[in-house]
């Protein structure tokens, strides 16, 4: 009976092991590159180009439409504010004078008052509302989603026809409206011959048209505030307004700024609302920015005049959102 050697602690077995010639034979082979691992620095960029160029081919339609339906049209716009033009006529440099013209007329700067004064009603008493109601629906109310869509459901009407049901509704001889306020003692909406009653109606029908996007925007702001917060306030001891206060609201501002600088964006493009219902009058005391310049390029053909209005607009706009955007960028982003 053969006897098997223990190999001495610290000595080198130099016995043959399975696979050291495999081994051997793998070392002594070529290396043969990964294709797919990148050999500098400049095949590594090669991806990422790539990847850019998919991503720019993708947003470039409708880049091209904004420059093709909104960016060239306005320099044109911005051009012809310089020039004189009417229908069969040749535009002619005239210079500053649409503008002086429109900065001297007295019926600009009462468009402009009206404007003013209707947008600011028309964007505070959709966001008191919108915040009203969206806290109400967050709460929790029965047959939540069914009011939810119906809240919803003035955003999928056409300005138009919109404006001629609630013309119809508040005729002052055969309107519905008109007739239950008779009946109920409170007397007709003169909207036809008082200013007062017109900018009234058109800051309600506006506000009835446009409330589902503010809403939506600060409702679906409410839904995503941590409930740990308001469980923590109650423990606390707070009520209901203590946690409005200093939880909800502060919490809500920063939709409640995006919502405000959207609405004053649209709001100040007013034009159907007040065209449909009265035109501008009487003697134009409702007439607004839009309107003033409807009637500058269609009725009188004014179109430098008209155009020097629009980028009026355009520039009041943008100072408004300027304003915002800065309050929004101190509040979201600025250390």
């Amino acid at each position: 009976m053969q006897r098997e050697t223990v190999p001495r602690v610290g000595a080198v077995d130099e016995r043959p092991r399975r696979g050291d010639a495999a081994v051997a034979a793998y070392a002594r082979e070529p290396r043969i590159a990964d294709p797919a691992a990148p050999r500098s620095g400049r095949r590594r960029e090669k991806p990422r180009v790539r990847a850019r160029t998919v991503q720019y081919g993708m947003l470039a339609p409708a880049l091209l439409l904004l420059c093709a339906f909104i960016f060239v049209p306005s320099l044109y716009i911005g051009w012809l504010s310089f020039n004189e033009s009417s229908f069969g006529q040749d535009a002619s440099f005239v210079g500053l004078d649409n503008w002086l013209k429109l900065l001297g007329d007295r019926f600009f700067w009462k468009a402009f008052l009206n404007t003013f004064i209707v947008v600011n009603l028309i964007v505070y008493g959709e966001l008191l509302l919108g915040v009203g109601i969206a806290v109400l629906f967050a709460g929790g109310i029965p047959f939540r989603r069914f009011f939810v869509a119906m809240m919803l459901l003035p955003y999928a009407i056409s300005e138009v026809a919109a404006v001629v049901m609630w013309k119809y509704m508040l005729e002052p001889e055969v309107g519905v409206v008109s007739w239950l306020l008779a009946a109920l003692g409170l007397g007709h909406v003169q909207w036809t011959i008082s200013a007062f009653d017109a900018f009234g109606l058109v800051t309600v029908l506006s506000i009835w048209l446009h409330l589902p996007f503010t809403f939506i925007i600060l409702y679906t702001s409410l839904l995503g505030i941590p409930k740990d917060l308001y469980e923590a306030a109650r423990i606390d001891g707070g009520n209901s307004w203590q946690i409005f206060r200093r939880i909800t609201l502060p919490l809500l501002m920063p939709a409640i700024l995006i919502a405000m600088l959207f609405r004053y964006i649209f709001a100040f493009r007013l034009f159907s609302e007040v065209w449909l219902l009265t035109g501008g009058g009487p003697a134009r005391q409702t007439e607004v920015m839009g309107v003033y310049l409807y009637r500058a390029a269609f009725r009188y053909h004014e179109f430098g005049l008209a155009s020097a209005t629009g980028w009026a607009m355009v520039i009041l706009s943008f100072l408004i959102a300027l304003w915002y955007l800065r309050i929004i960028y101190k509040r979201m982003f600025a250390s």
